[in-house]
């Protein structure tokens, strides 16, 4: 069963399975907890209702402490495993598991959203979420993929079956601060058949006005209203 105070030592299964380093976690974590206190107050139980008995009463659960219940979410956004496969790791049944991933992801989403580390998910408000960061306008932007279960229906295993990964996934467009690594845009989901610069058109992302945008030829023609565009050509031997 995986433990913060046993996986903690291990720091490069640690970031494999979380995404943070030991100390961003430690940084997350505060908040996060603050953010349990105010969701889930000690004295009702989950129903809002007043508490009967004290707290601590009955089973003893398994994501008792606030880094164990980090842990738990952030595995999960990490890895994305079934949750039959999530409970297992954790020493949850598959409800239990369900049951605790839409009580943490909210939590979660507004810790990072306190720590102003929550990625703007509207293309027409990017630049303006990005006004208040003390960071150099440079920026690249990508597709990123990601496996999903085969669909059952003919129509949507086209849609979302991708020629470039040989499989089905889901496709997000995401745009990245070359300096500090931070996410600054996530677009919404979509088939992984839709091409990068079709997803990035009709998002009509608004980018700030002295940007410098990078970008790979899964963009060539997307041409934004930034200072500076970068991108690299196709070679001879590619074309041919």
């Amino acid at each position: 069963m995986l433990e913060y105070t046993k996986l903690k030592r291990d720091r490069r299964k640690f970031l494999a399975l979380t995404g943070l380093t030991v100390k961003e976690f430690k940084a997350l974590l505060p908040a996060f907890s603050e953010a349990y206190r105010n969701k889930y107050q000690s004295n009702k139980t989950l129903a809002r209702r007043k508490r009967k008995r004290q707290v601590g009463g009955g089973r003893i659960g398994q994501l008792q402490t606030a880094e164990q219940k980090l842990l738990f979410i952030l595995v999960y956004q990490k890895t994305y495993p079934l949750q039959v496969v999530l409970g297992e790791l954790f020493g949850l049944s598959q409800s239990s598991a369900n049951e605790w991933v839409h009580r943490l992801l909210p939590i979660l989403q507004e810790a990072l959203t306190v720590l102003g580390v929550m990625a703007e998910r509207d293309g027409h408000k990017f630049a303006q979420s990005e006004r208040h960061k003390r960071e150099a306008a440079d920026y690249i932007i990508d597709g990123t993929e990601r496996r999903r279960q085969r669909p059952q229906k003919p129509k949507k295993q086209a849609l979302h079956y991708s020629g470039k990964k040989k499989m089905h996934t889901d496709k997000n467009v995401v745009i990245v601060n070359t300096r500090s690594k931070r996410v600054g845009y996530l677009s919404p989901t979509q088939a992984g058949k839709m091409h990068d610069k079709k997803v990035a058109d009709r998002e009509q992302i608004v980018y700030p006005r002295k940007a410098t945008l990078r970008k790979d030829t899964g963009f060539q023609g997307y041409e934004p209203n930034v200072k500076h565009a970068y991108q690299p050509k196709k070679s001879p031997k590619a074309k041919s």
